[in-house]
């Protein structure tokens, strides 16, 4: 969420292109209706907002029980905002001008420090997916996969101590403005299965999804 439109699209694009699903908001107001209307992994948030910046915002979140992973963006040399981000709930921060790539891995990093993986690499079984990468083995041997399969893979080995419902796999591989069907999370469940094996996903009934251990 930052204020400026073309370093926006840039982290947005450089997002996708990592294989994350991104909603962007120019404004702060646009901000907290994004952030209370869906379950992101992490947010990238500018303090310097406008309509509302982005401290008063990160207040609101935590005290509102949100606790989505917050790596805030900061001016370089202001060391008092950093202060300020962290006291206010922030989990990591990084100093303009900066590079996309550093912001990415930190992105990766909040995400598995929040879903108690704290190793890129996250391994079930024979099956290992690398964060950093965004790569996949099976036994030691590559296997390719589509972007969606990829994001649906990498959210259920990311949850995988728990039962992930087809609504919430269906939230986290579209984005915000994307007619949503959740009849598709089903079809990647199915060609995953294909190519890891019929073990690799288990289908809990009445309930969604869990990631087994080919």
């Amino acid at each position: 969420m930052e204020d400026e439109p073309v370093l926006s699209r840039q982290l947005a694009e450089a997002a996708v292109g990592a294989g994350y699903v991104t909603d962007c908001a120019l404004d702060g107001e646009q901000a907290d209706l994004l952030a209370h209307a869906e379950a992101y992994d992490a947010v990238v948030l500018d303090l310097g907002l406008p309509k509302v910046d982005g401290l008063t915002l990160l207040r609101r979140w935590r005290e509102s029980g949100i606790t989505a992973p917050v790596l805030i963006l900061t001016a370089r040399g202001s060391w008092h905002e950093k202060v300020r981000g962290i006291d206010g709930g922030a989990d990591d921060y990084v100093s303009k001008p900066f590079q996309i790539e550093e912001v990415l891995a930190r992105i990766r990093a909040l995400i598995r420090r929040a879903s108690g993986n704290t190793q890129s690499e996250i391994r079930r079984g024979s099956l290992s997916l690398d964060t950093r990468t965004a790569t996949v083995a099976l036994g030691g041997v590559p296997v390719k996969l589509t972007s969606h399969e990829f994001r649906v893979l990498a959210y259920l080995m990311h949850h995988h101590s728990r039962v992930v419902t087809r609504a919430e796999l269906t939230e986290h591989i579209y984005a915000q403005d994307f007619d949503r069907d959740s009849n598709t999370v089903e079809v990647f469940v199915a060609r995953l299965r294909r190519k890891l094996g019929p073990e690799a996903i288990e289908t809990v009934r009445g309930i969604g999804y869990r990631i087994g251990a080919p």
